[in-house]
């Protein structure tokens, strides 16, 4: 296990980046680099119906041209089934793991909220069907190195939770897990829309016996309307010929300050970055877990 800090920015390539997956980036780049760490990328592609190589393309390029270079060699996800298939085979060793035949419609009928274990103890075959992992019913504290203590009984937020959907197409939740595992992952800075994963990743853990790396949360970056930028709300993609000015903003909404006399090329802000990133400055909404 590292030593050393080890931070990743880790996209889905469900299209280009936008300013607020820049504000992630940069985020995670400057708290590894002012803490001397090393900062990887990891392209999450395990969802083929979402994704597109296209896509894949011009993240890469994106942060070539906002000088965001990883440590190492660019890893993805589709490369990782044999990892996931033994994390899976973990949790099936310890009866954490069972097959579901719930569909999303008769879940919908039950107006809850989280998922009540139908399938938990009725030993479905696993072929062709989705895998939940066990949760226990209890609190499960951690830190947010922005908002501090937080605290969730996943039972009663979410319940028993999927890790491989049908296909099998692996979830989100069980990938994310084993890859920060593989990789050495010791701190995750990310956007705050993913807060809500954080209680099941460290299930999922646990679980698998796993360290829990440091958790931040950054703010998001919002429309004019103040819902989320996202793909899905029509965000701009990033125009790679202002990557200085990208930078520049992804910065101020990231609550940092700039040098009395602003770099003209992003070799030079982003060293600016590396040297005054801090945390204090982050603006810290609400707690919302």
């Amino acid at each position: 296990m590292a030593d050393q800090y080890i931070g990743r920015f880790a996209p889905s390539p469900t299209g280009p980046l936008h300013m607020g997956s820049l504000v992630s980036a940069l985020g995670s780049w400057a708290d590894a680099r002012h803490h001397g760490g090393r900062w990887l990328v990891r392209i999450e592609d395990i969802d083929p119906e979402r994704e597109s190589p296209e896509a894949i393309t011009q993240i890469l390029a994106s942060l070539e041209a906002h000088h965001l270079f990883a440590d190492e060699d660019i890893t993805f996800q589709r490369n990782n089934s044999d990892h996931y298939d033994a994390a899976l085979a973990q949790l099936r060793q310890q009866q954490k793991l069972y097959a579901c035949t719930c569909t999303r419609k008769s879940l919908r009928a039950l107006n809850q909220s989280y998922y009540p274990g139908i399938c938990r103890d009725r030993q479905h075959p696993e072929a062709d069907r989705a895998l939940r992992v066990v949760v226990d019913d209890q609190a499960l504290c951690f830190t947010d190195l922005l908002r501090g203590t937080l605290k969730e009984n996943v039972t009663t937020t979410v319940g028993d939770f999927i890790v491989r959907r049908r296909g099998p197409f692996y979830a989100y939740q069980l990938a994310v897990v084993v890859d920060d595992a593989r990789q050495n992952i010791t701190h995750v800075v990310r956007g705050s829309d993913l807060l809500d994963n954080t209680a099941r990743q460290i299930v999922l853990q646990q679980r698998l016996h796993y360290s829990t790396p440091a958790y931040l949360h950054l703010p998001l970056a919002l429309g004019d309307d103040g819902s989320k930028l996202s793909k899905q709300t029509g965000a701009l993609p990033l125009d790679n010929t202002l990557a200085l000015q990208n930078l520049q903003a992804a910065w101020r909404l990231l609550g940092q300050q700039n040098p009395a006399t602003l770099p003209t090329c992003c070799g030079g802000f982003l060293d600016h970055c590396r040297r005054s990133w801090n945390r204090e400055f982050i603006p810290c909404p609400p707690n919302s877990a």
